[in-house]
């Protein structure tokens, strides 16, 4: 028999994680990753740009996740990176680069808390943001393309990352 949220037996969990979306402006992308920070537990989202739509559109997807799940908009991720650097989080960016490691092989520390930074849905996370990373990490992939939708890619990674501290 199929089992809903009520019959379930998965333990509600918060993981030490802050997913931070740099300048994502697809309102069901954003929908999708409330679903997302919350069947994952994390402790919260930023969302970081000067045009996050967070109306009508986005709510279709986020089947009111987003009112379950803590979260602000900054104008600035450069400022929330720095900030959050400064209170000693682990600063990890989802992106495929020359210095990126895979995601598979990567260790997190359960020391610290995590700051997972994931990029514009065309561009990716930008240089400056990469320069303040601790790590880089990227998802191994085998097809013909190089990359995979935002929300796609966030939830393989908060998959990885909620199991190893788990």
């Amino acid at each position: 028999m199929q089992l809903n949220y009520y019959t379930s037996k998965f333990k509600k969990r918060q993981f030490p994680i802050t997913l931070i979306c740099d300048h994502v402006t697809n309102a069901p992308n954003i929908g999708s990753l409330f679903r997302v920070a919350d069947a994952f537990g994390i402790e919260q989202v930023i969302f970081c740009g000067e045009h996050i739509p967070l109306g009508r559109r986005m709510t279709k997807t986020s089947r009111a996740t987003e009112n379950y799940v803590n979260f602000e908009v900054s104008p600035s991720a450069l400022e929330v990176v720095q900030s959050l650097k400064e209170k000693k989080y682990q600063i990890i960016a989802l992106e495929i680069t020359t210095k990126s490691q895979s995601i598979h092989d990567f260790q997190l520390s359960s020391k610290q808390p995590l700051a997972l930074i994931i990029g514009d849905e065309n561009y990716g996370v930008s240089n400056e943001l990469l320069e303040l990373c601790n790590s880089i990490v990227h998802i191994n992939m085998y097809g013909n393309n190089s990359s995979m939708n935002v929300v796609q890619a966030t939830s393989i990674a908060l998959y990885e990352f909620t199991k190893q501290l788990l």
